[in-house]
């Protein structure tokens, strides 16, 4: 990415930091497939439906959307360049909070979205530089226009037993959730770690991996967070 593949932005055509969340939140369920309803945003923004409802129109009035059939929400290409922008900013400033702070890697997500909303396009730009222009964040999600890199990727629960895999994301969904990234951190599930499949059990819902000769069991709600690819060479 160069400076020139930054848009250029004032403080008048900026979202508000409210209408910048619900832009990443939308961006990153339709880069995944997943339908955008409003009752889907209040439940992860964790907002009454009437509040979703009015931001949402306040949001469309202001070109940010656009409303499709069966009440689906899709971002216009204001709204897209938007989100892109403020999820950019915020992966970069993750890196910056782990590099030269060391905040440790279970906080820098909540830390980082305290900081993005005020960083400008100068210091983004700086960030990138000093950064060297990261492709992924710390916690292994692309940046946008890096998708097609974590395309091969899949979660835990799709391993075979047997297989030697390398732990390379985990997603934008289980960010919020600090105790789980306070517990995978803990115990090494981090991205550019080698592990083997033990045991993936339908019955019980439990993927059992081993990192590091620590045996590790993950709940299927924790594992499909979790993504991975095949060890080369490896069956």
């Amino acid at each position: 990415m160069t400076s020139a593949s930054v848009p250029i932005e004032s403080e008048n055509s900026r979202p508000t930091p409210t209408i910048e969340d619900y832009l990443g939140i939308i961006y990153t369920l339709e880069r995944d497939g997943q339908p955008v309803i409003a009752s889907r945003l209040a439940e992860m923004l964790d907002v009454s439906a009437p509040t979703v409802t009015i931001t949402l129109k306040r949001m469309q009035r202001d070109g940010w959307i656009m409303s499709g059939e069966k009440k689906e929400i899709r971002l216009s290409s204001t709204g897209q360049e938007a989100a892109k922008t403020v999820i950019r900013r915020h992966m970069l400033t993750e890196w910056m909070l782990s590099r030269v702070l060391n905040v440790p890697w279970s906080q820098i997500h909540e830390e980082a979205h305290h900081l993005e909303h005020s960083i400008s396009r100068d210091v983004e730009l700086r960030l990138r530089d000093s950064m060297e222009d990261p492709s992924f964040c710390p916690h292994g999600n692309p940046l946008p226009g890096n998708e097609a890199l974590a395309a091969a990727w899949f979660p835990l629960t799709e391993c075979a037993v047997g297989q030697d895999v390398i732990v390379r994301r985990i997603h934008e969904r289980a960010e919020d959730n600090q105790l789980l990234l306070a517990f995978l951190e803990k115990n090494s599930v981090l991205p550019g770690h080698k592990a083997r499949i033990l045991d993936v059990l339908p019955f019980n819902e439990t993927v059992r991996l081993n990192i590091g000769g620590e045996i590790i069991t993950l709940g299927y709600s924790a594992a499909r967070q979790v993504y991975v690819e095949i060890v080369p060479g490896s069956t």
